[in-house]
């Protein structure tokens, strides 16, 4: 059965992979030395407003159970946690999958997950968010909660940025990203601070496909799995054929 923790849970009964996971992750948000560039990720983190869960190796059958199933427990309990909420997911990474996948094999894996882990949210789609990805309001859904989603892989080298030694999802509320944007003058001024770091974070320029949700010429789907380079897919791999499920 999965499970939210926090910061502070006990690992006593964790396995070895979680417990590395849970501390690599530890050192990437608190490194002084070299600021990762997501400000209110690093704040998030230090306030402990964020949810750890772990899932079993994304090629798997249980995966998406597990996915569907942390962020189900999530959208129930975000608004209780604190305004910067939201939920990092490890998944179990073995070494050939680590060190055989390369970025593109990543980003197939990430559309898969997402496709089958929707497949299973029995309270649907949310009629007010569109479902053609390429609709600049469009966002992806779970359990009647718009996220944002973020994807980070062993095979990312030059957007360190989106690289961690496991295969790790982030799922950030919309009414978190409302909060921030509430006052625009401030969130407008963090922006540019994280475009700065992420110029001294990555050796790869800042992904022209980072954008802001609502901008015409935005595509959220986009930027959930940024690649190494300045390339994107043509298309959305991700298609939902309707909304009409129970509330």
């Amino acid at each position: 059965m999965v499970q939210l923790f926090s910061r502070q849970a006990n690992q006593e009964h964790w396995l070895p992979w979680q417990r590395e996971a849970m501390s690599a992750f530890a050192a990437k948000m608190a490194d002084r030395s070299r600021l990762f560039p997501c400000i209110p990720a690093v704040q998030a983190y230090a306030l402990d407003d964020l949810r750890y869960g772990f899932a079993s190796d994304p090629r798997s059958e249980t995966a998406a159970q597990e996915l569907a199933a942390l962020l189900a427990e999530f959208a129930e309990t975000s608004r209780q946690i604190g305004n910067d909420a939201a939920l990092v997911v490890f998944f179990d990474t073995p070494a050939e999958l680590a060190d055989g996948y390369t970025v593109a094999q990543f980003e197939e894996l990430f559309w898969q997950l997402l496709r089958q882990t929707s497949a299973l949210d029995v309270r649907g789609w949310l009629d007010v968010v569109p479902l053609d990805p390429n609709d600049p309001l469009w966002e992806f859904c779970f359990h009647r909660e718009r996220f944002f989603m973020y994807c980070a892989t062993p095979a990312h080298r030059k957007r360190q940025s989106r690289h961690f030694p496991w295969f790790m999802l982030a799922a950030t509320p919309r009414w978190v990203l409302e909060q921030f944007y509430a006052e625009p003058v401030k969130a407008e001024k963090i922006k540019q601070r994280i475009r700065e770091r992420l110029g001294r974070y990555d050796t790869a320029p800042v992904h022209p496909d980072l954008n802001s949700y609502g901008n015409p010429d935005n595509y959220e789907w986009k930027q959930y799995f940024l690649r190494d380079d300045e390339t994107s897919l043509p298309a959305c791999p991700f298609q939902r054929a309707s909304s009409s499920n129970p509330p």
